[in-house]
Protein backbone atom coordinates (compact mmCIF):
# COMPACT_ATOMS: atom_id res chain seq x y z
CA UNK A 1 0.00 0.00 0.00
CA UNK A 2 1.34 3.72 -0.93
CA UNK A 3 -0.16 6.70 0.35
CA UNK A 4 0.63 10.38 -1.27
CA UNK A 5 0.03 13.67 -0.22
CA UNK A 6 0.33 15.87 -3.44
CA UNK A 7 2.52 19.11 -3.46
CA UNK A 8 0.49 21.35 -5.23
CA UNK A 9 -2.08 23.95 -2.68
CA UNK A 10 -4.63 25.18 -5.73
CA UNK A 11 -7.36 22.77 -5.39
CA UNK A 12 -7.82 22.09 -9.29
CA UNK A 13 -4.24 21.54 -9.48
CA UNK A 14 -4.57 19.02 -6.96
CA UNK A 15 -7.48 17.03 -8.75
CA UNK A 16 -5.49 17.29 -11.73
CA UNK A 17 -2.44 15.75 -10.10
CA UNK A 18 -4.31 13.46 -8.39
CA UNK A 19 -6.15 11.85 -11.86
CA UNK A 20 -2.74 11.91 -13.69
CA UNK A 21 -1.27 9.07 -10.80
CA UNK A 22 -4.35 7.09 -10.83
CA UNK A 23 -4.35 7.32 -14.73
CA UNK A 24 -0.56 6.35 -15.00
CA UNK A 25 -1.10 3.88 -12.12
CA UNK A 26 -4.08 2.00 -13.92
CA UNK A 27 -2.48 1.93 -17.18
CA UNK A 28 0.57 -0.21 -15.40
CA UNK A 29 -2.12 -3.41 -15.55
CA UNK A 30 -1.66 -5.76 -18.52
CA UNK A 31 1.88 -4.08 -19.08
CA UNK A 32 4.17 -5.18 -16.00
CA UNK A 33 2.63 -8.96 -15.57
CA UNK A 34 3.78 -8.95 -11.75
CA UNK A 35 0.45 -7.25 -11.22
CA UNK A 36 -1.99 -9.42 -9.96
CA UNK A 37 -4.14 -6.76 -8.68
CA UNK A 38 -4.11 -2.97 -8.75
CA UNK A 39 -6.56 -0.63 -7.25
CA UNK A 40 -5.98 3.28 -7.20
CA UNK A 41 -8.68 6.10 -5.72
CA UNK A 42 -8.27 9.86 -4.81
CA UNK A 43 -9.84 10.74 -1.79
CA UNK A 44 -13.42 11.32 -1.83
CA UNK A 45 -14.21 13.26 1.67
CA UNK A 46 -11.57 16.02 1.61
CA UNK A 47 -9.49 14.08 4.43
CA UNK A 48 -6.01 16.17 5.07
CA UNK A 49 -4.36 13.42 5.10
CA UNK A 50 -3.29 11.33 2.23
CA UNK A 51 -4.78 12.61 -1.46
CA UNK A 52 -3.74 9.36 -3.42
CA UNK A 53 -3.67 5.59 -2.20
CA UNK A 54 -2.12 2.43 -4.29
CA UNK A 55 -3.34 -1.05 -3.34
CA UNK A 56 -1.78 -3.57 -4.95
CA UNK A 57 -1.25 -7.68 -4.87
CA UNK A 58 1.94 -9.20 -6.33
CA UNK A 59 2.85 -13.18 -6.28
CA UNK A 60 5.87 -12.27 -3.68
CA UNK A 61 8.78 -9.94 -3.10
CA UNK A 62 10.69 -10.89 -6.32
CA UNK A 63 7.91 -10.50 -8.41
CA UNK A 64 7.17 -6.58 -6.37
CA UNK A 65 10.90 -6.12 -6.87
CA UNK A 66 10.89 -6.68 -10.71
CA UNK A 67 7.62 -4.18 -10.62
CA UNK A 68 9.58 -1.89 -9.47
CA UNK A 69 12.29 -2.05 -11.61
CA UNK A 70 9.68 -2.56 -14.58
CA UNK A 71 10.39 0.62 -17.25
CA UNK A 72 6.42 1.16 -17.02
CA UNK A 73 6.81 1.65 -13.60
CA UNK A 74 9.89 3.51 -13.14
CA UNK A 75 7.97 6.28 -15.74
CA UNK A 76 5.08 6.30 -13.60
CA UNK A 77 6.92 6.96 -10.72
CA UNK A 78 9.13 9.89 -11.65
CA UNK A 79 5.82 11.59 -12.84
CA UNK A 80 4.45 10.77 -8.84
CA UNK A 81 7.71 12.22 -7.37
CA UNK A 82 7.12 15.14 -9.69
CA UNK A 83 4.02 16.05 -7.72
CA UNK A 84 3.89 14.29 -4.43
CA UNK A 85 5.29 16.37 -1.41
CA UNK A 86 5.30 13.20 1.21
CA UNK A 87 5.05 9.24 0.77
CA UNK A 88 4.24 6.47 3.04
CA UNK A 89 4.03 2.64 2.16
CA UNK A 90 3.67 -0.25 4.05
CA UNK A 91 4.68 -4.13 2.28
CA UNK A 92 2.77 -6.60 3.70
CA UNK A 93 2.42 -10.56 3.28
CA UNK A 94 -0.59 -12.47 3.77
Amino acid sequence: MVSWRLAAADPAARAADAAEIVERLEALVGVVPEIRTLQVGTDVVGNPNWDVVLIADYEDLDALARYQAHPAHEAAGAFIRSVVAEKATVDVQF
